[in-house]
């Protein structure tokens, strides 16, 4: 039980309320309220010592009133807000003590705040937990079923590879065919992924792809070079899912299912004899899907993907450049052959293994992650490797 007759006599004594708290063992802003109320009554240390602990008690807090003074959170308030991106229990915890601090009213512990908004959450059929919050996760995909096409040339069956970024927050996605799952198919869909959606997600959770991942275990992960280079262009961080653990993609898991059949199983029976003509149909089956309004609930992909577009990151001035990656060794005459051609490097990295990074327009070696020369243009031999891809696309 609160001393209230010792917390009257050490304000007498000129303490502070810090002190007042520490000495008699209970909280800053109960002793803000106790003394509040004690002046209310007219209750000094002097009319305290005329009455009983009882008496004392009962006039501070008459019949009917919360002796302790807990306020009560706006769990409505606490649920919106956990929506939004970084936002946690114990954050929204803070902020409540700290609006409680200089009103007298008394803070629930963090364990019965939680506690009250899993009431909460019962009692009004909001979401316990948010996991997907807002622009917060973008998780991608090949789908398990294949498209196909036509050779024109032969009639032979051509298998195009399906493509899938989902939004978990909104549902909203984005998908796209290609003609194999390259390294540089999966970095073009990724940059055509976040073009569409016009923004970048904090998070990007792919699965297990050679393309994407080197290695991911408990101790580590390792990204190979384009896929961490994406990442560090677009300002995003690459958690792939564990191992053997289905439930950390299920959304997109569950959009791949859909998609499935909403758009390739409508376009069983269409036939296409190039990629173009593909990809234009599934654009026009995907803004279905993304506008088809749910089952159970108000509005479709598309209206939560317009709250959910807010929260995204703003993409960088210009797209991701797809690059190769070579390892080469610098010789004596200080120069490193890539593909025929002849680079020169500082003498100091001579018989040191460097990274070659080659696209379109440039050729950058690094030294331990540093680069250290940047030249701006590429051979005729690895633009050819690098436009291989872009050019079956447009067949």
């Amino acid at each position: 039980m609160t001393n209230y007759r010792e917390v009257l006599r050490l304000q007498k004594l000129g303490l502070n309320h810090s002190k007042i708290a520490a000495s008699a063992g209970i909280s800053r802003p109960t002793v803000i309220k106790i003394l509040r109320l004690a002046q209310a009554q007219g209750l000094d240390w002097h009319a305290a010592e005329e009455l009983s602990d009882r008496e004392l008690g009962e006039r501070l807090y008459p019949k009917g009133t919360d002796e302790i003074g807990y306020k009560m959170p706006d769990y409505t308030w606490v649920h919106r807000e956990l929506a939004k991106p970084g936002v946690t229990m114990q954050l929204l915890w803070f902020e409540y003590c700290e609006r409680l601090r200089d009103s007298g009213d008394v803070p629930y512990q963090l364990t019965q705040f939680k506690k009250y908004y899993r009431d909460f959450a019962v009692q009004t059929k909001a979401t316990m937990h948010i996991h997907r919050k807002p622009g917060e996760l973008l998780e991608v995909d090949w789908a398990g079923q294949t498209a196909e096409l036509i050779d024109s040339d032969n009639g032979e069956i051509i298998d195009a590879y399906v493509f899938v970024a989902t939004l978990p927050y909104s549902g909203y996605s984005y998908v796209e065919a290609f003609l194999s799952q390259t390294q540089e198919s999966w970095i073009t869909a990724h940059v055509n992924a976040y073009s569409f959606f016009g923004g970048v997600t904090r998070i990007l959770v792919p699965d297990n792809l050679k393309t994407g991942v080197n290695k991911n275990t408990r101790a580590e992960i390792v990204l190979n070079k384009s896929y961490q280079a994406l990442a560090e262009h677009y300002g995003t961080a690459i958690l792939p899912t564990r191992v053997r653990a289905p439930k950390d993609k299920a959304t997109v898991e569950g959009a791949v299912g859909i998609i499935s059949t909403w758009i390739l199983a409508a376009i069983r029976n269409q036939r296409f004899f190039s990629l173009r003509e593909l990809n234009e149909v599934i654009k026009e089956k995907l803004h279905t899907f993304n506008h088809k309004s749910f089952q159970r609930k108000d509005g479709s992909r598309t209206t939560l993907f317009a709250h959910e577009r807010i929260s995204l990151l703003t993409l960088p001035e210009h797209a991701f450049e797809l690059a190769t990656w070579k390892i080469a060794t610098v010789a004596f005459n200080y120069h490193i052959v890539v593909d025929e051609q002849h680079y020169s490097v500082p003498h100091e990295y001579i018989k040191r293994k460097v990274d070659v990074r080659l696209t379109p327009h440039v050729v950058e070696v690094f030294f331990e992650g540093s680069r250290i020369v940047s030249v701006k243009y590429c051979t005729p031999r690895a633009w050819s490797s690098l436009m291989r891809y872009s050019v079956h696309q447009s067949l």
